[in-house]
């Protein structure tokens, strides 16, 4: 055992973890409190900053996100000290965090915005690949190029982006839900971009706003010092930009979609061939029924729930995250969620004293507003982090702060398929139960508009596509207007809806 921290000395402000969350949290800090140090600590030889941020509405936000070397944030912010080395263990007793390189550091106030690590279907094997983090991505890159076949598993964000980003290759889709991408959709939404799939793409690729995620020069450092674990941030919406993904056959889409099941054995290809079961050819076409044996020989075998079985090249788990709290817990007693995040109350303080976290690792645990959830996003990743700083900077003065607006409503933009996605409230009626009704308005491959009303209230909405609705529906859902007597004309197109409600 390490003796215990030295004496004390004035502790200072230290934030864990490069991702959004902590950047931001140290970034906010750093201005609050310009005559101190504050102390970033992370693993990662990179750090993720937000760039071009824009306000879109109340509660809507737009930004870029660039991976910049951590000398970037200290020369913008002379007092961010970057230190880059993991943590070893949290003295949470002694106000101290040794880190792997064999330091120690007294906080007086402590943010940890560890992220999270994918969750991976099974562990440490070879033709499995889990994507969370641009390095994770480059790797994929690499075997998608001798790839002719490959199976996604995962319903989410990644997986939707994946689907529709690679050519030139057989993928089996498997999704646990009836339709796809269900965190973020319903069935109707579903089938609106499902039809997109199906098109042929158009060649030109439209301006992406968001940065490329390489800077080749200090990248090559870069991957030769991180030692690809877990570490590395989350992937933003538009990661797959530049990075060219076309396997090996010359053809557009080739998906096949199981819905309803999940992966129940992976064979390597000796042990399935021991086996002696059969696994199927890719499904051609939905009328010609006849199963086939696949005569081609794969390095991995996928037995399905629904006892479909087929090779594949390698499998990408695209399953969602886990909190990454491991290296916080030993000899502390932090209570956390049921999602695996440490919990943290309505000022991002965790349950130990002079403790808080923001992003990924954490898990509201506040009475939240009707028309917020927590979800694991980029968006969130920032107002944590930014309000977890705010926080610190108040406690620590002796003051109290109000809880930020961006938890009044809860608010995404993104892209999925190369539209414009907005999600707002409880847009799938999470938590809504039966007594809640959806108006819906669908242009084939121009826009999905959903509302969903609870006792003539709004409480969520889906846009998908360039329907300018945003704004009018944010207001809705804030001011909690009894909408009945509009009834359908809400969303009928004849009737400009922002001239009713300005």
């Amino acid at each position: 055992m390490e003796g215990p921290c030295s004496p004390p000395t004035p502790g200072k402000f230290v934030v864990v973890g490069g991702g959004i969350a902590g950047v931001t949290c140290a970034e906010q800090l750093a201005i609050n409190f310009p005559s101190e140090d504050i102390l970033l600590i992370t693993a990662s030889p990179v750090i993720k900053a937000v760039t071009n941020f824009k306000q879109v509405s109340k509660v809507l936000e737009e930004f870029d996100v660039e991976e910049q070397p951590s000398t970037m944030l200290e020369n913008r912010f002379p007092n961010i000290k970057v230190i880059e080395s993991g943590v070893k263990q949290l003295k949470s007793k002694q106000h101290c965090i040794l880190t792997e390189d064999g330091n120690q550091y007294i906080y007086k106030k402590l943010c940890l915005c560890a992220g999270a690590k994918p969750k991976l279907i099974c562990e440490g094997n070879p033709y499995v690949l889990g994507i969370r983090d641009t390095d994770s991505a480059q790797e994929f890159q690499k075997q998608l190029t001798k790839a002719k076949r490959i199976m996604i598993i995962g319903n989410g964000g990644i997986a939707l982006e994946l689907v529709y980003e690679i050519e030139g290759c057989e993928v089996i889709w498997v999704i646990k839900d009836k339709a796809i991408g269900n965190t973020f959709f319903d069935a109707g939404a579903a089938e609106f971009l499902t039809s997109k799939l199906i098109d042929e793409k158009p060649e030109a690729k439209i301006a992406q706003k968001r940065t490329r995620y390489t800077t080749e020069g200090w990248k090559k450092e870069v991957q030769a010092r991180a030692n690809a674990g877990n570490i590395g941030s989350a992937l933003g919406p538009d990661w797959h930009e530049g990075l060219d993904l076309k396997g090996t056959k010359e053809f557009s889409h080739k998906i096949h979609i199981e819905t309803m099941c999940e992966v129940k054995k992976i064979y390597l290809q000796e042990e399935f061939r021991i086996s002696e079961k059969k696994s199927l050819t890719f499904p051609r076409d939905h009328h010609d029924q006849s199963v086939t044996t696949d005569k081609e020989i794969w390095p991995i075998y996928v037995e399905l729930t629904n006892e479909k079985i087929y090779g594949c090249d390698f499998i990408v788990s695209a399953t969602g995250v886990t909190p990454n709290i491991e290296p916080f817990l030993g000899g502390n007693n932090f209570d956390v969620g049921e999602d695996g995040g440490l919990k943290v109350d309505d000022h991002m303080h965790t349950s130990l004293p002079d403790i808080y976290a923001a992003g990924d690792i954490c898990t509201a645990s506040w009475h939240p507003s009707p028309v917020w959830q927590q979800m694991r996003l980029w968006t969130q990743a920032r107002q944590m982090g930014w309000y977890a700083a705010k926080c610190m900077a108040a406690a620590s003065v002796g003051e109290s702060i109000d809880m930020d607006f961006s938890f009044e409503l809860f608010a995404h933009v993104t892209k999925f398929f190369n539209y414009k996605v907005v999600l707002l409230g409880k847009y799938n009626a999470q938590g809504l139960g039966s007594n809640h009704e959806l108006l819906l308005r669908c242009t084939k491959g121009q826009e999905y508009i959903k509302a969903v009303l609870q006792n003539g209230r709004m409480m969520g909405a889906v846009l998908i596509g360039e329907t300018d609705l945003e704004e009018t529906f944010e207001n809705l859902i804030l001011n909690q207007m009894n909408l009945s007597a509009y009834g359908e004309d809400l969303l009928d197109p004849n009737i400009d809806i922002e001239d009713y409600f300005d």
